[in-house]
């Protein structure tokens, strides 16, 4: 292998690192104030959001019904205060059941 890929590896896991050891290293043993701790709660909501929504209109050919009901499942799901695993799972079993049947 050349050697702009072995620099490109170590930049990246620098990169990478960093994030991670941050809060190890400065934050440890601090207590957050409790609006950062519900900020910080709700990040894999937002992400999962964010990851899913534009699969939603797309999610099967021809068939905009089909990611509206997974969506709303998920929504649903979410708002009764189930965990992101828990809501996934939801959304899927829901459109099994939509996709048997139709």
């Amino acid at each position: 292998m050349e050697t702009w890929y072995w620099w490109m590896l170590i930049g990246m896991a620098i990169v990478t690192y960093i994030p991670r050891a941050f809060p190890l290293t400065f934050l440890e043993g601090r207590k957050l104030p409790p609006i950062v701790t519900g900020v910080l709660g709700n990040i894999p909501y937002a992400v999962l959001g964010a990851l899913i929504f534009p699969a939603i209109l797309f999610v099967q050919e021809g068939n905009f019904l089909f990611g509206l009901i997974g969506a709303i499942a998920a929504f649903a799901i979410a708002f009764a205060g189930a965990n992101v695993i828990l809501v996934v799972m939801g959304s899927i079993g829901v459109l099994a059941v939509y996709s048997l049947i139709f």
